[in-house]
């Protein structure tokens, strides 16, 4: 009896140590389940704060992480992406591909989507991008279908002042993940516009007018176009001063406003100031009669617009007015 007693006990022994064993393994397999819940959870919560939202003049969009493929449809919106180190995939390049040379300082590897007027969708939708950049005056009525191919973001371009581009510029540095970059840049803008402005000295009684020539008008440029207020933050007055940023004019309206500087943005070919050139009129203004008419790269000044553009204008006035003047 005895006997049986003991070997009784040992087999009960054993039970209890089994069962023990299987709740220790239960109990690291709930803690082990909780982690890993605790990680998921983790995990979704890293991923939903990679998603931004960025305000635009559209509304809002969300872009998730950062974008490798960008597609611009303004040439201003490749200035920026340049002057934050990234080459854009697709550009509204008006099959100009010298042109996009011209605004970035080198040869660049991207598809043409077409004009910066009417961009090619499909073209645009085969990059499979992962935001695009669009213009708030050409591409309002095309936002909707770029939102279905890719996040877009819409900004002024186009009419856009030079503070408004500015603004643009930030903007673009938000959605691709760029914002420390932005501010060294922008520090770096601002210290030499300030440098070219104290060069050049503008005698703040003369008055400026930059205009665009083409073969049947001339179109200025006011002091709340982007040219125009870049000017006068080189310390220049603008001879039209309107919240409009262009003014169409005849030679009589010129001649009334008289500036003492012109600025022509000319387009290839036959130009309305060919005409004017032989009339008295032009011949009796101020800016004829002293010497101060200067011609102007109408890409630099009216196509490309931003930050390295303001700058490269800035030195342009330096060539033309020389320095202290």
């Amino acid at each position: 009896m005895l006997k049986w007693m003991k070997t009784g006990s040992v087999k009960g022994a054993g039970l209890l140590l089994a069962i023990a064993v299987l709740l220790a393994l239960a109990g690291c397999s709930s803690t082990q389940k909780a982690a890993d819940s605790e990680n998921a959870q983790s995990a979704g919560q890293t991923e939903s704060g990679n998603t931004k939202t960025i305000t635009h003049e559209m509304g809002e969009t969300e872009i998730e992480g950062t974008p490798k493929k960008v597609v611009a449809l303004e040439l201003s919106f490749v200035d920026s992406l340049n002057a934050l180190g990234i080459d854009a995939a697709g550009i509204a390049d008006d099959e100009k591909k010298e042109m996009i040379a011209k605004l970035v300082g080198k040869e660049t590897d991207y598809t043409s989507v077409g004009t910066r007027e009417q961009p090619n969708l499909e073209v645009i939708s085969s990059l499979q991008p992962d935001l695009i950049i669009a213009d708030a005056e050409r591409h309002k009525n095309v936002y909707e279908d770029l939102q279905k191919i890719a996040p877009t973001i819409v900004l002024k371009s186009r009419e856009s002042t030079y503070q408004e581009n500015l603004d643009a510029f930030n903007t673009i540095a938000q959605a691709v993940g760029k914002e420390e970059e932005a501010k060294t840049r922008l520090a770096e803008h601002e210290k030499t516009i300030e440098e070219t402005k104290a060069k050049l000295k503008a005698d703040p009684n003369a008055t400026i007018l930059p205009a665009v020539v083409r073969d049947t008008s001339f179109q200025a440029h006011t002091s709340s176009s982007y040219d125009g207020e870049l000017l006068e933050h080189l310390g220049f007055k603008n001879a039209i001063q309107q919240e409009e940023p262009y003014a169409e004019m005849n030679l009589e309206q010129l001649v009334e406003i008289d500036p003492d500087i012109l600025l022509l943005a000319n387009n290839d070919g036959k130009l309305i100031t060919d005409e004017w050139k032989n009339n008295p009129l032009w011949k009796n203004l101020k800016a004829v009669k002293n010497g101060q008419v200067y011609d102007v790269d109408r890409d630099l000044w009216t196509r490309f617009r931003g930050v390295a553009s303001a700058e490269a204008i800035g030195a342009d006035m330096l060539k033309m007015l020389g320095e202290n003047k």
